[in-house]
C-alpha cells in the first residue's frame, strides 16, 4: 500500500473511456467555454457600464456571474489540457487547488442564489421598505457573505483532507473533489464526515430558506397584477437557475459519497459535468432575456 509520502500525483480514471472521442470533445467543451465566457462577460460589462443597472437585483446578477467565470476556470483549462494529453494526471497540490476553486464556486452560487431570493421577497412584500434595507452596506455585505464563508468551509476541509494518510492514487473522476481524495484515505475520515455533514445541512438550510421565500412570494403576488408581473419576470428565472443548480449539485455530492461503481462509467461523467456545464451557459441565458434592462442593454450595445 501506498502512503502519503510516495502519492505525490493523481490519476484521474474518469477519462478512460471518453479518449477515444477526445478530439470532437475537445471541441465542444472549447466552444462551451468561449459561449460561458462571452456570455458571462456580456452581462458583467453591461451592468457595471450602466448606472441604470446598479440595483441589488443586477449586482447580485453580476456577482452570479462573476462566479461562474471562477469556477469554470478551475475546470475547463485543466480537462481541455487533458484531452489533449497522454496521461491524465494531476499534481496533490494542483488536485486540492482545483478541488478548492470549484466548490468554492458552487458554494458561492448557494450563497448568492439565497440572498437573490431575500433581495426579490422584499422587493415584492415590502416595497415601500426595499431602499431602506437593501443599502449598499447591506448589499456589500451579502456580497462578502456569499465568497467569505464558501472560502471558510472549502478552506478547513482542505485543511482537514491533508492531515490524511493516503493508500492510493486513482481518482474515478474527470476532475478533483475533497471527498474522492478523502475516499483514498487508509487512516480514519471521521472528522472529514462530521465536516461534510455539517457543510451539507448548512447549504441544504440555504435552499430551504429559498423554497420558503418563494412559497410566501407566490401568496403575496396574488393580491395585485403588479406583484404578479414582477414575480414572474424575476423570480420564475430564479427559480428554474435554482432548480437545474439544486438537482445537478445534489447528484455531484450524494454520488460521489454513496453511489454504486456499476453506474457507467459515461454516464457518471456526465451527471458530474453537469453543474459545471448547464449553469454557467444557461443563467446569463435566461436572466438576459427575461430581465428586461439587461435585455435593452445586452441589444442597444450589439
Amino acid at each position: 500500500m501506498k502512503n502519503l509520502s510516495s502519492v505525490l500525483v493523481f490519476t484521474l480514471s474518469g477519462f478512460s473511456e471518453i479518449m477515444e472521442t477526445q478530439y470532437m470533445l475537445f471541441s465542444i467543451t472549447l466552444l462551451c467555454y468561449i459561449v460561458i465566457l462571452w456570455f458571462n462577460m456580456t452581462i458583467i460589462v453591461t451592468i457595471i457600464l450602466n448606472r441604470r443597472l446598479h440595483e441589488p437585483m443586477y449586482i447580485f446578477l453580476c456577482n452570479l456571474c462573476i462566479n461562474a467565470l471562477y469556477g469554470t476556470a478551475g475546470f475547463y483549462p485543466k480537462f481541455m489540457y487533458d484531452l489533449l494529453s497522454e496521461f491524465q494526471v494531476i499534481s496533490y497540490a494542483g488536485c486540492l487547488l482545483q478541488t478548492f476553486v470549484i466548490y468554492t464556486s458552487v458554494l458561492c452560487d448557494f450563497s448568492t442564489l439565497t440572498i437573490m431570493a431575500y433581495d426579490r421577497y422584499v422587493a415584492i412584500c415590502w416595497p415601500l421598505e426595499y431602499h431602506t434595507k437593501m443599502t449598499n452596506y447591506t448589499v456589500m455585505k451579502c456580497i462578502l457573505f456569499s465568497w467569505l464563508a464558501p472560502f471558510f468551509w472549502m478552506s478547513t476541509g482542505i485543511a482537514l483532507t491533508t492531515r490524511l494518510t493516503l493508500c492510493g492514487s486513482s481518482i474515478e473522476k474527470l476532475y478533483c473533489e475533497n471527498w474522492a481524495v478523502v475516499k483514498l484515505s487508509c487512516s480514519s475520515t471521521t472528522v472529514n464526515n462530521v465536516h461534510g455533514y455539517i457543510l451539507i445541512l448548512v447549504y441544504f438550510c440555504h435552499a430551504l430558506f429559498i423554497f420558503c421565500s418563494y412559497i410566501r412570494l407566490v401568496s403575496a403576488c396574488q393580491k395585485s397584477a403588479e406583484s404578479r408581473k414582477r414575480f414572474m419576470q424575476t423570480c420564475i428565472p430564479h427559480m428554474l437557475v435554482l432548480l437545474n443548480f439544486t438537482v445537478a449539485t445534489l447528484f455531484d455530492v450524494m454520488y460521489s459519497r454513496y453511489g454504486s461503481r456499476d453506474f457507467p462509467q459515461s454516464l457518471r461523467n456526465f451527471l458530474a459535468l453537469e453543474f459545471l456545464v448547464i449553469p454557467p451557459i444557461v443563467n446569463p441565458i435566461i436572466y438576459g432575456l427575461k430581465l428586461t434592462k439587461i435585455r435593452e442593454q445586452v441589444l442597444r450595445f450589439h
